[in-house]
């Protein structure tokens, strides 16, 4: 499938196996991502002045920006994370299976700890942290409560369903 890869500087986007990028999607400069990861439709991931490092099957809706903050703070994604639509990722960790809800925003200098969650719409204003277990919200973001076992249970499904959902739409669109 052909795909929207950009260098910069010199620096060119690395895919692992299986990874689906949607079309109308723009992956620019030092941007490795790892296996079975997607990146949806009319997303931008732009890592010109500093890294970007997304893990495997790992999860990037439609819409969403994820860039860097030169000089400071690149970005860096683990394994098996979840980002909603309209998010905004800048210059901050997100831990493997954290999740970001849809059109939240995460600041330069964040942290979201493994198994951490910020809440749909929520502004992780810059230097926060969010601990395992805890999901935030609000703007700006302040804790809400603890996730229980049951949620982390249902969020791991999530990261299956959209694994399973890249692999359809990477057949559907090969070659194309």
């Amino acid at each position: 499938m052909k795909t929207k890869l950009y260098p910069f500087k010199g620096k060119y986007p690395k895919l692992g196996a299986g990874v689906f990028i949607a079309p109308g999607a723009r992956i620019i400069g030092d941007v490795e991502i790892g296996d079975q990861s997607s990146v949806w439709f009319n997303c931008v991931v732009r890592g010109d002045v500093e890294v970007i490092r997304i893990g495997a099957r790992t999860n990037i809706q439609d819409g969403t920006i994820v860039h860097v903050t030169g000089g400071q703070y690149g970005t860096f994604i683990g394994d098996d994370v979840l980002i909603g639509h309209l998010a905004i990722i800048h210059g901050c960790t997100l831990e493997s299976r954290s999740f970001v809800g849809m059109g939240a925003t995460v600041m330069d200098g964040c942290v979201i700890e493994t198994g951490g969650m910020l809440a749909a719409g929520g502004l992780l204003t810059p230097g926060k942290r969010i601990a395992k277990g805890e999901m935030w919200a609000g703007r700006p973001a302040r804790l809400a409560r603890h996730i229980s076992e049951d949620e982390m249970k249902q969020y791991l499904v999530g990261v299956g369903h959209y694994k399973e959902l890249a692999a359809i739409y990477g057949a559907e669109y090969e070659g194309l």
